[in-house]
Parts: C-alpha cells; sequence; structure tokens
C-alpha cells in the first residue's frame, strides 16, 4: 500500500502502459455528504476507467481499472479536483488484480469497521438553488428545503455513518419519482444528494400560533389567511410587530422586525435580555454596507458558505436604506453591529425572496431560541411548551434536528479572521493537532462550554453547547457528547477538566468518568496551549503566554485572569501578572462594576472621591456594606483579573456601572476609546511593574493607572481619551512584562490569550508593539480565544501529563 498526502500525487506507475491497471483507492477527510462519490463517478467516466466507489465508514473507498497512465491521473485528481465542500486529508492506493468489465458504477455503501471519516458542518444555499427557488418555472420555486450536493443540512441532521439517507433525519421523507430519478442521473447537480426533496416529497413548513400571545391577535389579523401560504403569513406577522420563533438548521431562532423598536424592546423584556446585542440577518450585502464597516474579509464571511454572524464596526455616518434601520435598541452601547445573511431557504424566503413587493421586513433580528442561560432548542414540541413565553407563533417543520448546532460568531481583526464562537458551519470539522493524542475528552469550562475530542492528530470541537449553570446545558452536553463520539469513533480513554473545584463541567467529567483518569488543568495554562495547538507549535520550546480574562482559578485559590506565563504543554512558570486586589462578594461585584472600581481604589491607596462617577452609582447603604467588607475582607476573593480591571475602569470613567450581561463593562469601554482621537496616548497611565521576591512572580500594580484615570475623571477629560490611554497603558505593560521575560528567558513567541483579546482595540495595539519589539505573536483566528477554545488546551496538555512529562495536573514548572 502507498500513501499520498494531497498534491503529491500516487506511487510511481508501472512501466507496462499497455497491461490494464487496477487500483483500490481510500480517501478519507470531509468526504461524505459532500458530492464526492459523483465526482469520484464522474471523473472515472472522463478518464473512460471502469470500477466502482463507495461510502464506508473509514471513509471514501473506490476501484478503478484501465489504462496506467488514465488510473495515475484519476489518483492525483482526487485531492487537486475535489468538490468545493471537501476536504481530502489522505488518499490512499494499493494495487488490486484487474478484473476486466465497463462502466462505473456508484454501490450501496458498506456498514461496520472504525469510523475514519469526516461528517462535513451544514453549508449556506448555494447560488444555483436560489436562482432555482426564484425560477416561478422550477418544480422547486418558493420550496423552504431546496438543497443539492453542494448545499444545505448535513452535519445538524446526520444520525449514523456512512453518511447515506437512511443515517439522516431526511429518513422519514421517500423521494418522489422526481427526486429519485435526479439522485440516481450522474449528470444531475442531486445526483446522490442525501437531503434532496421537493414539495412533493416534504419536509414542509406550517405556522402555529399561540393561543394568548400578546401580540397574537393583531398580528394574526394582519397575516390574514393562516392556512395559505406559511411564510407569507409569518412575514405579516412580523411586519405587525409579532414576535416568531422560526426553525433552522441546528435549532430555533427567535425573530422579530429589526427596525421596529417596539418588537425589539419586546423581545428584549421577553428574554430578560439587558442591554445584550442582538445579531440581525439582513437581506443583502446592500442592506449592511450603510450601517457597518464592510472589507473584503467581511464581505467573504458573511457571502461564504458558513454565513456566520461577522461583528462589523458600526459607521458614524450611517445611511440606512428605506426600510433597513436597525432600532437603537438592537445593540445598545456596543461599538459593532452583528449580522449574518440568510443561509436557508426559510431564511431567504422570510426576507421577501418571491414575496409581494415591500412585503415583510429587511431586517431581522434572529436570536438563539432559548431561554436565558439554557441550550437552543431543537425539538418542535419542546418549542412550543418551553418557548410558550417567549414567542406569538412558531414556523416550523417536520424535519427533525438531530444535533443542536447555533450560529458562529466571528470579527475581523487587523485583516485576519478572529472567531468568537466556533459552531453552525464549522463544527465538526476537527483541527489538526501538532502532536499525536490519544484517545481523550476535554470538557472545557463552565462559560461558552465546548468540549472536545481527540485521538491521533485530529481534535473534534463540539459546536457552542452554552454555559453549564443549567440543568438542561449539562445534559446538552451530555447528548452531544455521545453524537460527536459517534461520528468520530474516538472512545476516550482519559478525561481533562478545568481545576476549579466547584465548576459544573469538572463535576460532569468526575461523574462519567469510569475510572478513566481525570487530569485537572490550569484555566490559563490550557488558553495558552490552545493558542499554542492553533499554530501548529509542538510544545518542544515554551512561549510567553499573555492570558487577559475574568475568572479562572489559580494554584493558590485566587481568582486569575491577568497572567504572563511561561507555557509549554507539559507546564507552565508563572512569570508575572496583576497585583492582588478583593473581589467583593464574588458574582455581585461582577454585575455591578462600581464595586471593583471601589475596590481598586481602596487598594491603590486611593480616596474614592464622591464625585467620582463609580461613588454617585454606589447606594450610601452599599457603600458603607461595602466599606466595612472589604475592611474586614468577608466574602473577598483575592483576584488578578485583567477583565475586572477593565470593569473598573468603566465605571471610574462614568461608562457603565451596571452588567446586564457578560463583559457589557469592558465592551462599552473598548466602544469609547473608538471615538478617542489619534494622540489621546499619556504616559502618566502606567502600571508599576515590580521586581520578584524569593523568586516569586512580578507583579504589575495599576495603582499609578487608576491615580491618572480619577484625576481625568474629576478634570473633565472626555471619557473616550480616558479609554483610550487606559487601552494603551495595558498594551504598554504586555510590551514590557514581555520583554521582562525574555530577557530572563531568551523566550521570542508570544501567545495573546483569554476573552479579554476579543477586543480588538487591545489586541491590535499588543500586537504592534511586540512586533516592533521583535517577537513573533501568536493569536487566535480559528479556534475562539474566550473559553469556548479551552477545550482544545485542555486536551494537548493532559496528553502531555499522562504521556509521563509531567505529574497528573502538577505544572512542571511553578514558582508560587
Amino acid at each position: 500500500m502507498t500513501t499520498a498526502r494531497p498534491g503529491t500525487g500516487p506511487a510511481a506507475v508501472p512501466d507496462t502502459a499497455t497491461a490494464p491497471r487496477r487500483t483500490q483507492v481510500v480517501v478519507r477527510g470531509v468526504v461524505q455528504g459532500v458530492g464526492f462519490r459523483p465526482f469520484v463517478h464522474a471523473l472515472a467516466g472522463r478518464l473512460r476507467l471502469s470500477g466502482h466507489v463507495t461510502n464506508t465508514a473509514d471513509g471514501v473507498v473506490a476501484e478503478v481499472e484501465g489504462d496506467p497512465e488514465d488510473v495515475a491521473a484519476f489518483c492525483a485528481r482526487l485531492a487537486a479536483d475535489a468538490p468545493p465542500l471537501a476536504r481530502v486529508d489522505s488518499v490512499e492506493t494499493a494495487e488490486v488484480t484487474p478484473s476486466g468489465g465497463s462502466g462505473f458504477t456508484i454501490v450501496p455503501s458498506r456498514q461496520g469497521g472504525a469510523v475514519r471519516t469526516l461528517v462535513p458542518p451544514d453549508t449556506a444555499t448555494c447560488d444555483d438553488c436560489l436562482a432555482e427557488l426564484a425560477d416561478p418555472a422550477d418544480r422547486r420555486y418558493l420550496h423552504p428545503f431546496i438543497t443539492c450536493t453542494h448545499c444545505g443540512p448535513r452535519f445538524t441532521i446526520v444520525t449514523g455513518l456512512p453518511y447515506d439517507r437512511v443515517h439522516t433525519t431526511m429518513a422519514g421523507f421517500p423521494m418522489c419519482p422526481d427526486c429519485a430519478r435526479e439522485y440516481a442521473d450522474p449528470a444531475d447537480r442531486r445526483f446522490h444528494a442525501q437531503p434532496v426533496a421537493c414539495p412533493r416529497c416534504g419536509p414542509r413548513l406550517r405556522l402555529v400560533t399561540a393561543p394568548d400571545g400578546p401580540h397574537t391577535a393583531a398580528a394574526c389579523a394582519s397575516a390574514g389567511d393562516m392556512d395559505g401560504d406559511p411564510v407569507a403569513a409569518a412575514r405579516r406577522m412580523l411586519a405587525a410587530g409579532a414576535i416568531l420563533a422560526v426553525k433552522g438548521l441546528g435549532g430555533y431562532h427567535l425573530a422579530c422586525d429589526a427596525t421596529a423598536p417596539d418588537a425589539v424592546a419586546e423581545l428584549r423584556r421577553r428574554k430578560a435580555r439587558g442591554d445584550k446585542p442582538f445579531a440581525m440577518m439582513a437581506a443583502d450585502l446592500a442592506d449592511i454596507e450603510p450601517l457597518a464597516h464592510l472589507g473584503p474579509l467581511e464581505r467573504e464571511l458573511l457571502s461564504g458558505a458558513v454565513r456566520p454572524v461577522v461583528l462589523l464596526r458600526r459607521r458614524a455616518d450611517a445611511r440606512p436604506r428605506q426600510g433597513a434601520a436597525p432600532a437603537p435598541s438592537v445593540a445598545p452601547g456596543s461599538p459593532d453591529l452583528g449580522f449574518m445573511l440568510p443561509y436557508t431557504p426559510v431564511h431567504h424566503l422570510l426576507l421577501g425572496l418571491g414575496a409581494a413587493d415591500g412585503e415583510g421586513p429587511r431586517l431581522l433580528v434572529m436570536t438563539s431560541g432559548n431561554l436565558s442561560g439554557e441550550p437552543i432548542v431543537t425539538d418542535d414540541a419542546e418549542a412550543l411548551t418551553r418557548l410558550a413565553g417567549l414567542a406569538d407563533a412558531w414556523l416550523l417543520h417536520d424535519r427533525p434536528i438531530h444535533v443542536p448546532c447555533d450560529d458562529s460568531v466571528v470579527r475581523v481583526c487587523d485583516g485576519e479572521q478572529l472567531t468568537l464562537r466556533r459552531s453552525r458551519g464549522y463544527a465538526p470539522l476537527p483541527v489538526t493537532l501538532p502532536v499525536e493524542v490519544g484517545p481523550a475528552l476535554a470538557v472545557g469550562g463552565d462559560l461558552k462550554n465546548t468540549f472536545c475530542l481527540g485521538a491521533g492528530r485530529q481534535a473534534w470541537l463540539s459546536a457552542h453547547i452554552g454555559d453549564m449553570d443549567d440543568l438542561a446545558t449539562q445534559l446538552a452536553l451530555t447528548s452531544a457528547e455521545r453524537q460527536l463520539e459517534s461520528v468520530t469513533g474516538v472512545r476516550p480513554a482519559l478525561l481533562a477538566a478545568d481545576r476549579h473545584p466547584a465548576y459544573r463541567s469538572a463535576r460532569w467529567a468526575e461523574d462519567r468518568s469510569a475510572g478513566r483518569p481525570v487530569v485537572p488543568v490550569q484555566h490559563h495554562h490550557a488558553h495558552v496551549a490552545s493558542a499554542m495547538a492553533e499554530h501548529g507549535l509542538d510544545g518542544a520550546a515554551p512561549v510567553i503566554g499573555v492570558a487577559f480574562d475574568g475568572t479562572g482559578y489559580g494554584l493558590d485559590g485566587a481568582v486569575w485572569g491577568g497572567e504572563f506565563l511561561l507555557a509549554d504543554y507539559a507546564g507552565f512558570q508563572r512569570f508575572a501578572h496583576l497585583s492582588y486586589v478583593s473581589l467583593p462578594g464574588g458574582d455581585a461585584a461582577v454585575r455591578r462594576p462600581y464595586r471593583m472600581a471601589l475596590a481598586h481604589l481602596r487598594a491603590a491607596g486611593l480616596t474614592a472621591d464622591p464625585a467620582l462617577p463609580c461613588s454617585r452609582a454606589c447606594p450610601p447603604e452599599e457603600r458603607a456594606l461595602l466599606e466595612r467588607q472589604l475592611a474586614r475582607e468577608l466574602n473577598c476573593v483575592p483576584t488578578s483579573s485583567m477583565g475586572r480591571l477593565f470593569d473598573a475602569v468603566s465605571s471610574l470613567a462614568g461608562i457603565c456601572h451596571h452588567a446586564g450581561y457578560e463583559a457589557q463593562a469592558a465592551i462599552e469601554l473598548e466602544a469609547a476609546a473608538l471615538r478617542a482621537p489619534a494622540e489621546a496616548e499619556d504616559g502618566r497611565y502606567a502600571f508599576r511593574l515590580s521586581p520578584p521576591r524569593s523568586g516569586a512572580p512580578l507583579t504589575a500594580d495599576p495603582a499609578p493607572l487608576l491615580a491618572a484615570v480619577a484625576a481625568d475623571v474629576l478634570d473633565g477629560t472626555p471619557v473616550a481619551v480616558v479609554a483610550a490611554r487606559f487601552h494603551h497603558a495595558v498594551a504598554r505593560l504586555v510590551r514590557a512584562a514581555c520583554a521582562a521575560a525574555r530577557a530572563e528567558t531568551g523566550l521570542a513567541t508570544v501567545a495573546l490569550t483569554g476573552g479579554v483579546f476579543a477586543n480588538t482595540v487591545l489586541s491590535s495595539a499588543c500586537a504592534e508593539g511586540l512586533r516592533e519589539d521583535g517577537f513573533t505573536v501568536l493569536r487566535h483566528r480559528l479556534i475562539p480565544p474566550n473559553d469556548g477554545g479551552l477545550a482544545l488546551g485542555q486536551l494537548l496538555v493532559a496528553a502531555r501529563v499522562t504521556d509521563g512529562a509531567a505529574a497528573p495536573g502538577t505544572p512542571r514548572r511553578e514558582r508560587e
């Protein structure tokens, strides 16, 4: 047997060009559900080869026979000319005895064997299908489930392998004669397209209205005939101000007209959303361009096959098209607007394709269909009950969703993609690992949970699960982990989890360990390892890891989050960190940033002037209690969190005193910094980087910075200038600490990681400064820097710990 990696070609062909040659080929990668067998069939036909092709759990297996040069060309072109949605990881060839025969066929899939193929992600409706959807002469005109080999549902409908219709949730929809004919025709675009469907064979949409929803009566009256076209009725309900639960590829959305302030406010109230921004779905790029800045990569991300939510910087001079002006309450206080384009036929129809002129909205709020903190709803019966208090009507269909998959969220930073949530369109594509790992499961953290299965040189990150403080989310994790095991064939021999003793994800791992070892991994070590793995580092040399986030359990029992680590996969040394400050009341301080501002001022030895915004925001009775609490250290955990420092400065500057969603204070501080003039730099904003004592880490004391911030605020310095100066100061701290680490160790590679680095103002400033200083800078692109990427790092650390490089759960070089 010979193995040819993509682009290298097959093994040398025999000199006897006249003798027929027969070769068995095994192709692995994303090669099922992407039109690979039809592609193989067509390629063999063009080269006049006989044989057959089939799906197996091992991949796509073909045998071809004919002229040796044609057989060689066939093997070489499998990777080079593969269909657009395919990803060929390997092509293995073996010579077999010629058997004669003529013609080339697709034979039924073979069952059994180890799972070694990859399931493709869901993809947006392709241009060919959209053209048919809009063509009155086409038999699929306005069919909400139009799909072909190159687009449509994949991962969310797969129930088993090999990938055939019988192993999808389309199994309950027998093909009509016309669809069956297309499915069997090698010349047709739907040749062996498993989700193929039409109006005759289903699936089918229906619109169900709530009997007593607040908007239902008026909306239904506006909708007219509820027994006719469900999409047309849904459009009219949306235009009348209703909130709809819309079933998509990986779950339900809650949708309303994004241009209607009352509808947006009602959805925000029903979902207890606070001020957290909503994502919007626009009909086309022309509706987005007047509202937000669009660069080439943003355009590509919005209109490509994945169709994530893309966070775009607002235009200061926004001039929306008529009927496409979002309500101010869509994203209050955010520097960005989150947009996506339609990715299913239903979305295109809701946004007006095939509708009468002017019918329906051009911008829709599209937010996850769930109660706050719960996983996205996928089951129809469950949607009718769990979303009963949220929706006025349900636009649902009878094709089951087997795998929940929320929308992915990305942004662009310095011309490169920065993924904030890796889910629909990306999951379950594997990540290529820089080192071999044994079969393992890393369960991630408690916020933005995703888990990771790994074996060999591949790791599979799950779709977004959610926050683990809810039983429904923990059950969703159990179900998703079982499903991903089934389609990857990975049977974990060990588990990895966060070191936090109270994390629900860690308890989940312990409860399901069944005698397998559970390796605890320090939170920020996992962040750094995740960045290293994404960039293909094998861990032979450590990096300087700058891990900034809100919360992570430290080895000393404190809450870490402003960390400079010297790390590889086997261990880490805490080189420097923000100096500790009391976190008064735990989550209360997170929800009320003025508490962090007052705690930071006290720790810095500064008086909280009554004229400061944070002092005015704290009620007098709470202020008295807070002062006693800080003086006596009651319910005060020490923290080095950079996220909490952002909160403190946000409140100190008068930007955000009450956080209704995660990182609100920091996001609004970033928004303010974007409004500052270029000359906002000020050297008074500085950290005091103290030398270590007795081998302890360096500490970065923000006292001088806080004094400068307070002075500027009292002097009336514009808030935008204060915010920008703070960001510059943090970037200077990163440069100084990394320079000190290089001077001591010689290391010159820096990994920027943790949720704080979703802030593009800070990320850009740090990367630019570090590169000026001669460092190689690693930043996340396809793996989230926040806790959504944590599991990948846990996997790599646990693998190295258990191969004997370090004692389980013990950093190799810890100076604490």
